[in-house]
């Protein structure tokens, strides 16, 4: 027989319904129980939230729209100018960097599970790592751009490049217009994470 009464009993009962504040009440019950080490879990926390994400590549997005020599660096082998940036590690030993074209249009995926540059971008999001995203990308690779609000003219090809444990890419986006002398660091603002992928744009400078 059904009920639709909560359990009290059930120790997930026990922890807040807000997502962050779980994460807490679960961090303080391992350190409570000598399962991790406060210290070193601030560290990691800091390491991916500081140090490692998408605007480590946005930096080296908006050099390359900005240094036309980093940028030709950049495309011949991307993987120890960005290690000079200090980029580099765990998933990030081999990095392509593939440039966005009025002709071209690169997007990314890994078809065998979820390789993907972490130092430059951070960590997957749920959709790259879907076998929805990984078999579609390949077989369908404009629809799934619609479905992500990018809609390309047919003139422009759309190349897909399958990540792999030895190689990760990073693509360029096109600069947007209107950006003639800004910053490297405003220009940075305006690249996305998705743009990085391919499967979005850089947003457009505010008036």
């Amino acid at each position: 027989m059904p009920h639709d009464h909560h359990d009290h009993d059930d120790p997930h009962a026990l922890l807040p319904p807000d997502p962050a504040l779980r994460v807490r009440a679960l961090e303080t019950l391992l350190a409570r129980k000598g399962l991790i080490e406060p210290a070193a879990l601030d560290e990691i926390i800091d390491t991916y939230q500081n140090r490692i994400g998408p605007r480590n590549g946005a930096q080296v997005v908006a050099r390359a729209w900005s240094d036309p020599a980093f940028r030709a660096a950049l495309l011949q082998d991307a993987t120890p100018v960005v290690a000079d940036l200090g980029f580099f590690g765990r998933q990030g030993e081999h990095v392509v960097a593939v440039e966005n074209t009025p002709e071209v249009h690169n997007m990314v995926v890994c078809t065998l599970c979820s390789c993907y540059p972490w130092p430059l971008l951070g960590i997957p999001p749920a959709w790259y790592k879907s076998d929805a995203y990984r078999s579609r990308a390949v077989r369908e690779p404009r629809k799934v751009l619609a479905d992500f609000g990018v809609s390309l003219p047919e003139e422009i090809a759309v190349r897909v490049w399958d990540s792999t444990a030895e190689v990760r890419y990073l693509v360029i986006p096109r600069r947007p217009e209107g950006t003639e002398g800004m910053s490297v660091e405003d220009l940075a603002a305006l690249v996305t994470r998705d743009s990085m992928i391919g499967t979005g744009l850089a947003r457009a400078p505010t008036a």
